[in-house]
């Protein structure tokens, strides 16, 4: 059981903060932080529950974590840990990013303050930024193409969920120059989860359960300057893409199918697969399924597995890349803690959930 944090030194532990630990992100971290090896989580950050114990309000917490819910304290933190995740909403992580890397203390954060370097395109999309002056500090964490430059990172940006299975889906195909950049078409499919633990009306269970729809479609949607920032600092073109998302009747999970022109008219599914497997070779969380195959979320959920595939429309020229995830482990929770383990130099897989819970 995780016990109360105390100011005391561990040399051969990590000691771990959440800041916002009760949203289905935060929950997510705790589920993988409470198990992983090398991890002792110490605190948890609040707000409207502080001195609450946080199994209260996390059921599926009791009888593992004894921790209550402590003020966000900046000072205290740099005392006790070595890392913090911030799991706070756009907008509200940034102040609290500042003061924390103000303290010296590495920092991953799971939000979308610090994804884009550039300040005037993250204002075009989320409104003022509190802390511009980190951004050009912060590390896009996207660990299977930015391995090196995460091991000496203190201010991590963990990457969206969208952006994570399009980007992982369509990276090989442009590093390896087999697609064209220019006019990428992205279909992705969410579970609910993706909304949050916040109700609305587009994610209550009458008005959502029983159909498939779009939503924030031509161009409307935050994550497409996170996707096209990644894929063109890949592809050295400056490209844009169509992004559609669509939210489905299923908690977790999504589904991106990525449509490329091919470079070669002659390009074939087994090379993608190729350039595939050769990128992600040292990835304990990438599969690259068989030519022919197609993933499946329900293969992933409660994973840190991204299964992709590859297949080769011949009469049309174009490229179709897939990848499954599950949003709030490999989209988030489990990509955060994957990127921890890289900066602090353990295995990359450590404590990370492999097998899906399946069916």
């Amino acid at each position: 059981m995780v016990s109360q944090p105390k100011d005391i030194v561990m040399t051969d532990r990590l000691r771990i903060a959440i800041v916002g630990a009760s949203g289905y992100t935060g929950v997510e971290l705790a589920r993988i932080l409470v198990a992983h090896p090398r991890v002792d989580w110490i605190a948890a950050v609040g707000r409207s529950s502080v001195g609450r114990k946080l199994a209260d309000d996390l059921p599926s917490l009791r009888g593992v974590v004894d921790l209550e819910v402590e003020a966000f304290d900046a000072a205290s933190l740099a005392r006790r840990t070595d890392a913090v995740f911030c799991a706070l909403p756009h907008g509200q992580s940034a102040p609290i990013v500042d003061e924390l890397r103000g303290h010296g203390l590495t920092v991953l954060d799971l939000s979308a303050d610090f994804r884009l370097r550039d300040r005037e395109i993250y204002e075009q999309w989320y409104g003022p930024h509190a802390a511009p002056e980190r951004l050009a500090e912060a590390v896009y964490g996207l660990v299977e193409l930015s391995r090196e430059r995460l091991k000496t990172a203190d201010l991590i940006a963990v990457p969206g969920c969208y952006p994570t299975a399009s980007i992982l889906a369509v990276a090989p195909l442009l590093r390896a120059e087999l697609v064209s950049p220019e006019g990428l078409v992205i279909d992705a499919k969410s579970g609910v989860s993706g909304a949050g633990r916040s109700p609305s009306r587009a994610a209550h269970l009458p008005e959502c359960a029983g159909g498939v729809r779009a939503y924030k479609v031509g161009g409307a949607h935050r994550h497409i300057p996170e996707i096209e920032a990644a894929l063109s600092e890949i592809s050295g073109v400056a490209l844009r893409v169509t992004f559609t998302p669509h939210l489905v009747p299923m908690t977790r999970g999504i589904l991106s199918t990525v449509y490329a022109t091919a470079a070669n008219p002659a390009l074939d599914a087994e090379a993608c697969t190729e350039a595939a497997r050769a990128l992600y070779a040292d990835s304990p969380s990438v599969v690259v399924l068989d030519p022919g195959a197609s993933p499946d979320t329900l293969a992933v959920r409660g994973s840190n597995r991204a299964h992709l595939s590859y297949a080769v429309d011949g009469r049309t020229g174009r490229v179709i890349a897939q990848a499954a995830i599950d949003n709030l482990v490999k989209g988030a929770a489990g990509q955060a803690v994957q990127c921890l383990n890289v900066r602090f130099g353990l295995s990359e897989g450590l404590g990370l959930p492999a097998v899906a819970v399946w069916p």
